[in-house]
């Protein structure tokens, strides 16, 4: 064992514990890290040299046809076949239950043919309504933000560039409202490409079609700009592109995914958690890891410059944010001025900053630090059906400590009083959509989803007092079959500590943003701006490269 495993070993001991980070309040102020997912997907491009070209563009003056981007790496090529439409401004809706949208896409496994790009045009600008195959591993759709859209193209038009405020106030040209994946709507199953080095990490497929869809808001702007100008029209400023992300607008439907997996939740935040024990555990910090850190910060200050939001609980997290920025860039001014593991003393005065400034101060510790933890990202993804069989063996009294143990949190509630059971989880009939009702004011509760963990928990301690402890948990559940869900659950978390939401998702004051956020951060997510406690608008690949600028030649 080396000296720095050794510390390492040591400081793990201090980690944060789950019922410190997974609380809600604290999953709600998440910040994208070097392990998001965006992140590990560039690394790897980047690494490995992969390059980029525009086979396709068949697409008209107005805008309207077909293109296809290809991402062609070591092993295998992956292609974006977009689809671009004229839509009438009155048919434009972020809404799920929109039915024409801006533009449609379709990550292709390979090079699609003529003939795939035919029976994709008939399918992929229907999205729900059409069907797409296994050689299509997402499928998504995205609107203009149709302000600063035609503001671009107006300005290249005349040649010259857009206003800058503008660009920044809004942070992209177009935002996509959904993009599906594994296996929805006929899409190749995750376990077709889990395998691939390139698609191990979670939501690879995704973020590749997402980034690949941000090179083509900008050759759109550019087409239309140059049919409306001819030759005065003007390319978009290199540092103007960069600005630009794609947007995103997402609802509820993401909310109940982090409950839904509970294994996956645990790999994520775990790899996080160990991440920020390696960078405590180092014995000192080096000129440059400092200015990495500076670097960070300062890009960290910039981005939170950008945020807008008219949401009352997001206009306080912002204040918080921006005053903890501040004080961070104080603290370093003396730091690290020659204390013992500086990195556990900087993270150790952390401790008075918002939970804000805390968990934006993770990211900022895990930046310089990407020999040391990138490793990490391996680890992230999970094989659930490993974890499905329960452990019929158990002894009854064995579960009951675990449940005492892992669910105190949950059996400390009173779930006699309505605020604690005030709403509930359930899937809308038309739209398959996830949804939070009102359990005293609107109709189906009685098809409530199994997501108000706490209450299970606690039902199933009840139950199981009525056994002794030396009865074997399989006998339980012959007799109790309502209970295998949150048994499997309960066993789950005793090997997996960050697996469960230790909070109570059913009471009156639960906001199912802080779900989606801290799923949205793990994407790689920046300007986090709720609509409303239940719908948000994100911006994904903002000052990254383009696909076109990695190519060892230059843009295509």
């Amino acid at each position: 064992m080396t000296k720095l495993t050794a510390e390492i070993s040591d400081i793990r001991t201090s980690c944060r514990s789950p019922d410190q980070v997974m609380r809600l309040s604290r999953m709600g102020s998440a910040h994208p890290t070097r392990l998001s997912f965006l992140r590990v997907l560039l690394r790897r491009m980047q690494q490995e040299n992969w390059t980029f070209d525009r086979p396709v563009w068949e697409i008209d003056g107005s805008g309207v046809g077909r293109a296809v981007y290809c991402a062609r790496g070591p092993h295998r090529t992956y292609s974006l076949v977009a689809f671009a439409h004229d839509l009438p401004d009155h048919m434009r809706s972020d809404r799920v239950i929109a039915t024409a949208w801006d533009a449609t896409f379709a990550l292709f496994d390979g090079v699609p043919t003529t003939d795939d790009l035919d029976r994709l045009q008939a399918n992929v600008p229907l999205q729900e309504a059409g069907r797409i195959g296994p050689s299509e591993l997402s499928l998504s759709r995205a609107n203009r933000s149709v302000r600063l859209f035609a503001h671009v193209v107006d300005s290249l038009a005349e040649g010259r560039q857009p206003d800058r405020a503008e660009v920044e106030a809004v942070g992209y040209l177009m935002r996509t409202t959904a993009v599906y994946g594994s296996g929805k709507f006929g899409a190749a199953d995750r376990d077709r490409i889990a395998d691939r080095p390139e698609m191990a990490a979670p939501f690879q497929a995704e973020m590749l079609s997402v980034w690949l869809t941000r090179e083509f808001t900008v050759d759109i702007v550019e087409h239309l700009a140059t049919a409306k100008g001819g030759a005065k029209a003007v390319r978009l400023d290199p540092e103007i592109k960069r600005g630009l992300g794609v947007g995103n607008s997402t609802g509820l439907g993401m909310a109940p995914f982090l409950v839904r997996h509970p294994v996956l939740l645990n790999n994520w935040m775990a790899a996080r958690e160990e991440a920020l024990a390696r960078v405590r555990a180092l014995p000192s910090a080096t000129p440059s890891q400092t200015a990495a850190l500076r670097d960070a910060l300062d890009a960290a200050r910039d981005n939170a410059k950008l945020w807008r939001s008219d949401h009352p609980i997001q206009v306080t997290k912002l204040a918080d944010l921006r005053r903890d920025l501040d004080r961070i860039t104080a603290r370093l001014q003396s730091w690290p001025g020659g204390e013992d593991h500086p990195w556990d003393a900087l993270w150790r005065w952390g401790d008075a900053l918002s939970l804000e400034g805390q968990e934006a101060l993770i990211s900022l510790l895990l930046e310089p630090h990407g020999d040391l933890i990138d490793d990490l990202a391996r680890s992230m993804s999970a094989d659930e059906a490993d974890w499905f069989r329960i452990d019929g063996s158990m002894e009854v009294g064995a579960l009951c400590a675990l449940l005492e143990r892992d669910y105190a949190w949950a059996l400390e509630t009173d779930f006699a009083d309505p605020e604690n059971q005030a709403r509930f989880w359930y899937v809308s009939e038309e739209k398959l959509e996830p949804r939070f009702g009102d359990r005293f004011a609107d109709e189906g509760a009685e098809r409530e989803q199994p997501l108000c963990i706490a209450r299970l928990a606690s039902e199933l301690h009840v139950a199981l007092a009525a056994w002794r402890d030396q009865k074997m948990v399989a006998e339980f559940l012959l007799e109790h079959p309502e209970h295998r869900y949150m048994v499997r659950r309960a066993q789950v978390l005793h090997a997996n500590p960050y697996a469960e939401v230790r909070d109570n998702l059913i009471a009156a004051d639960t906001l199912p943003i802080d779900l989606m956020r801290c799923k949205l951060a793990f994407f790689g997510a920046s300007r986090f701006d709720p609509r409303s406690d239940k719908w948000v608008r994100i911006s994904l690949f903002q000052g990254e490269p383009y696909p076109s600028e990695m190519n060892p030649e230059g843009p295509c």
